[in-house]
């Protein structure tokens, strides 16, 4: 027993993957901020703080998103994905990562706030084994998926320079696509960012991003047909040409 370390310096903090869309790109969107503080400074990464002893984890992953961009939501809108522990994650003092993801149904105007220098949303794209994050010039991709969570972290090191996210975030953001894609035919919360009302045509949006594969291709009445049990009508869409197309929330 007298050979058991224990960590004096551990940290814990908070990670959140915060979603929206682009109604008008049909994109799914992420929120990253550029760090301003060392060790990761100018280093772009999720949105992060440091668990505070008066407060627990949901607390903090809500105060999270006032403190960077300044936004109160209620706890409905926030859920946890994942902790990453592994010894390699961090530089210095020893941190272990709670995270949750947020959904936002508007992008609000994004003003940096305490430890960011900027804040900015990326658009999604998907590839075969990835997905990529791009705003203007800027363009980070997830982990690739035969990469396993053991053999990133072995060669963490390499992922260390601007042409990565800071920290491990770029594997906790492949954990977040795959926690969503695996609950989008039993519990599709990621259709929030949609706000309280949406059309099948924006889920099929929505749902195409994590399919891989234009919504186009994703039939209506199939769709319809796997994914009503999910969905409660609640009306019709008012204000545009054509046939009215219905209105569903989540159950």
């Amino acid at each position: 027993m007298s050979n058991i370390k224990i960590n004096e310096h551990l940290k814990i903090s908070i990670v959140n993957i915060i979603w929206s869309f682009d109604s008008a790109s049909k994109k799914i969107l992420i929120l990253l901020v550029k760090n301003s503080y060392v060790p990761e400074i100018n280093c772009w990464s999720l949105p992060t703080t440091i668990l505070r002893a008066d407060e627990n984890a949901e607390q903090a992953s809500l105060r999270l998103i006032n403190d960077k961009i300044g936004i109160n939501l209620p706890n409905f809108y926030t859920e946890q994905l994942a902790t990453f522990s592994d010894i390699n994650r961090s530089i210095g003092d020893r941190e272990v990562a709670l995270s949750y993801m947020t959904y936002l149904p508007s992008t609000p105007e994004l003003v940096p706030g305490f430890g960011a220098s900027d804040a900015r949303w990326f658009s999604v794209d998907y590839f075969e084994n990835f997905f990529a994050l791009k705003n203007a010039d800027l363009v980070f991709q997830t982990i690739k998926k035969q990469i396993s969570d053991e053999e990133y972290y072995q060669t963490i090191d390499s992922y260390r320079n601007e042409k990565h996210l800071s920290s491990d975030h770029e594997l906790i953001l492949r954990h977040a696509f795959e926690r969503v894609t695996n609950r989008l035919n039993y519990s599709p919360t990621i259709l929030l960012i949609l706000g309280d009302q949406f059309t099948l045509k924006e889920a099929r949006e929505v749902y195409a991003t994590f399919w891989k594969e234009p919504y186009q291709q994703i039939d209506n009445s199939n769709f319809r047909k796997t994914h009503a049990q999910l969905f409660m009508e609640v009306g019709i869409e008012h204000g545009k040409s054509g046939r009215p197309a219905k209105l569903y929330k989540l159950k």
